[in-house]
């Protein structure tokens, strides 16, 4: 079948970090770590444009971003140069997960970049071989390549999907303060913990005993940036007279600076939200979890399905 000329709207999921466990720091500087990775519905959208002149370019950089470290670029230039593609691309990015949110946003673009790529230059790579290639550009870009719930060890690239047959649609609140963490800042902070004990309890059909864990880095991100602290005591107190055992289970994504809390359904998660809004720590968004990336099956189609139209994605 003749690869599409172009793929409009690719979709680039948020996920977030259930709890995130530091337990061990490794000799080349980098840390051990366990979490449970969830995919959400908050997502970013890519437009990729194949060429045949073998350029790769973004023709409307994002603002803020250095060119030369835009992860989208970055991976494409990495796939055509691994696969010895002649084909080249035009990539547009339209944001919604705020950049440096513990959310996985550049991480998603990325790994969105590599999906649509597989198919725009019909490479063919199974999912195996693109997410050891996204591990060079980031530790979460393989979760979002393998496109299921996950619980992660190691640097956070040894991944056991986690089944969710039978368990239903997980709603969330996610507050997202205004402003940006950086990543290498948080792990580098002397005050962090990094002996945490594995909980080794990844069900989510166990429901909210997931949610025994907690996120190390929280107290150092809280103590650096005020609007994080802000921002969780502001998701706290709203959810407190509402349901108050979700209350106490508030906590923040990867290293931050996004916050969020369990909730029963939309129509909770819409009554805490206006509680929330209230307090101007930032926007709050009700999200829903997915249980597996939108263009997984459209990347990796089994033996005899259908592949999506030209243009689709």
């Amino acid at each position: 079948m003749k690869p599409p000329a172009f793929l409009h709207g690719c979709p680039a999921p948020a996920k977030l970090n259930l709890y995130l466990h530091i337990t061990g720091r490794r000799a080349d500087g980098y840390h051990e770590l366990e979490t449970v990775f969830e995919l959400i519905d908050l997502a970013d959208h890519l437009d990729f444009r194949r060429r045949d002149d073998g350029r790769i370019e973004m023709p409307v950089p994002l603002p803020g971003i250095d060119p030369e470290r835009e992860l989208c670029l970055r991976a494409a230039r990495l796939l055509a140069q691994a696969s010895g593609t002649r084909a080249g691309v035009d990539i547009a990015v339209r944001k919604r997960i705020p950049m440096g949110a513990g959310l996985g946003g550049g991480s998603s673009d990325a790994a969105t970049t590599l999906l649509a790529l597989n198919r725009l230059w019909n490479l063919g790579w199974p999912a195996q071989r693109l997410a050891e290639l996204g591990l060079r550009l980031g530790a979460d870009v393989p979760v979002f390549i393998h496109g299921l719930p996950a619980y992660g060890t190691g640097i956070g690239d040894r991944l056991e999907p986690i089944d969710t047959e039978g368990v239903p649609t997980r709603h969330y609140l996610v507050v997202m303060p205004p402003v940006e963490v950086p990543t290498a800042v948080v792990f580098q902070d002397p005050a962090l913990t990094r002996n945490s004990k594995p909980l080794k309890i990844f069900g989510l059909s166990r429901g909210l005993e997931v949610f025994r864990g907690r996120n190390d880095l929280e107290a150092v991100v809280c103590g650096r940036f005020p609007a994080v602290a802000a921002a969780l005591e502001a998701l706290r107190e709203a959810a407190s007279d509402i349901d108050p055992a979700r209350a106490g289970l508030a906590r923040m994504s990867g290293t931050g600076a996004s916050v969020f809390m369990p909730v029963v359904d939309d129509e909770q998660g819409r009554r805490i939200r206006s509680r929330v809004s209230s307090r101007d720590v930032g926007e709050a968004v009700v999200v829903r979890s997915l249980d597996r990336h939108p263009l997984r099956d459209r990347s990796f189609p089994a033996d005899g399905a259908s592949r999506p139209a030209a243009g689709a994605c």
